[in-house]
C-alpha cells in the first residue's frame, strides 16, 4: 500500500508540473496577448478608444515570465547535457556539479 502512495504522490507532482507549464504558459501568453489588445485602444473599431498604459505593463509582465520560464527550461536542459544541475541556491540559477 506504502508504494502505491509513493507513486501517487509522484504523478501528482508530474501532473502540476505538467499543466502549469503545459497549459499554464500558454494561458499566460493569451492573457498577455488580450492585456496588449487592451492596452492599445480600440484602433480596430470604430469608436477609438483610449489607449490604457496599464494594458500594457501587464502584457510585458506577462510575455517576462513566459520568457524567463523558457529560458530557465534551455538553461535546465543545457545544465543536464553538460552533466551537470541547475542549482538555485542563490536569488539567480546557476549551473552546479551534480555532486553539489
Amino acid at each position: 500500500m506504502h508504494n502505491i502512495s509513493l507513486a501517487l504522490d509522484g504523478a501528482w507532482k508530474v501532473l502540476l508540473v505538467s499543466l502549469a507549464l503545459g497549459a499554464g504558459l500558454p494561458a499566460l501568453f493569451a492573457i498577455g496577448i488580450k492585456a496588449m489588445a487592451f492596452g492599445t485602444g480600440g484602433d480596430a473599431e470604430t469608436d477609438h478608444a483610449a489607449p490604457h498604459p496599464v494594458g500594457r505593463v501587464v502584457a510585458m509582465v506577462c510575455f517576462a515570465v513566459v520568457v524567463a520560464v523558457a529560458l530557465l527550461g534551455i538553461l535546465f536542459i543545457v545544465a543536464s547535457g553538460m552533466g551537470k544541475a541547475l542549482s538555485f541556491e542563490h536569488i539567480y540559477p546557476t549551473i552546479v556539479d551534480k555532486g553539489h
